[in-house]
């Protein structure tokens, strides 16, 4: 049998521990590769789950044109704090945003950070 994938989306790593986190709760027992990522995500994710919807919400209010979920998702991956981070983060990607909106997306993701 081999499964269909009916549709993908991007989630942030905020996300993906939620959901690793009901699995860990529906089985009794956790796969190797499973428990590395929970531990991984432990020290790496730097935002809540609810504001991490939040600044979702605040950076597609943006309204910055050809920014995808997928660029805001890794926005919220990463939290950058300056300029360059965000530079380096979007070059990963066929994108081109203007210093205004680059400036307005660092204001938001800076807000918070301190949270």
């Amino acid at each position: 049998m081999n499964p269909k994938i009916i549709s993908e989306e991007p989630i942030n790593l905020v996300d993906l521990k939620k959901e690793l986190e009901k699995i860990k709760k529906r089985d009794s027992e956790l796969g190797f590769r499973t428990t590395k990522a929970i531990e991984y995500l432990n020290d790496f994710v730097k935002i809540k789950q609810a504001d991490s919807k939040k600044l979702y919400d605040s950076i597609e209010k943006l309204n910055i044109p050809r920014l995808k979920n997928i660029h805001i998702h890794k926005i919220i991956d990463l939290m950058p704090l300056s300029m360059e981070e965000l530079k380096v983060i979007l070059q990963g990607y066929t994108i081109t945003v203007t210093k205004e909106n680059m400036e307005k997306i660092i204001k938001v993701v800076v807000e918070y950070s301190k949270k």
